[in-house]
């Protein structure tokens, strides 16, 4: 999971070691309120959100992490750059390792490869941030609604999405009855199937094409 440790010294190894630990997050619970330096997390299973907050309480899904996914934007004082509020919740129960911002400052700055993986892994989740900003400000709903429908399909293997018109519409950034609509239309279409259980895609080739 963590690609530096084969080649850092055993006295960091296991300074990280000593200022790590295990935690067990309950769904719901608030883990990075943006505020302090939280450390590096480290996703054993699971799912976190990071999310940005408005001043009048809207909240962005930024991008979730899931099983082997490592947040580095909890954890302030490792990345000098982070000069913006990032929160994260916990989405499902979830299991992770976390470890000690200030250890981990303090073994970037002895081994230059442990702050190239800082940095590698932040820049790569600021290209999923860019993602969504696109999104949000340049495409239209139904093609957003379509290519989240498929990536969740993709991501869990199935083509039923077990979420609640208020989730997707959390993680999309948008509002619930804008997604409850679109997803209306797309009933009404013959793409796809509501239910208690959450959204089957009974057509994906269709989805697809909106998605493009």
């Amino acid at each position: 999971m963590l690609p530096f440790w084969g080649v850092i010294p055993d006295e960091d190894k296991e300074y990280i070691c000593q200022n790590s630990h295990a935690v067990t997050f309950p769904e719901g619970k608030n883990i990075h309120d943006g505020n302090e330096c939280s450390g590096v997390i480290l996703v054993r299973s699971g799912c976190l959100r990071l999310f940005m907050m408005s001043e009048e309480g809207r909240d962005i899904t930024l991008y979730r992490l899931h099983k082997g996914d490592i947040c580095m934007l909890s954890a302030s004082c490792v990345l000098d750059a982070i000069t913006f509020d990032v929160f994260v919740d916990a989405q499902e129960d979830s299991e992770c390792y976390v470890i000690g911002g200030p250890a981990f400052a303090a073994v970037s700055e002895r081994n230059p490869q442990i702050k190239i993986f800082a940095l590698e892994t932040a820049v790569g989740r600021f290209s999923d941030v860019m993602w969504v900003m696109q999104q949000i400000l340049f495409m239209s709903m139904g093609r957003r609604l379509a290519i989240f429908l498929l990536d969740e399909s993709a991501r869990n293997g199935t083509d039923v999405i077990a979420l609640t018109h208020g989730q997707i519409a959390r993680y999309m950034g948008s509002a619930r009855e804008v997604v409850s609509r679109m997803l209306k239309y797309f009933v009404n279409e013959g793409i796809v199937e509501v239910s208690r259980k959450g959204v089957k895609i009974l057509d994906k080739k269709h989805l697809r094409k909106l998605a493009l």
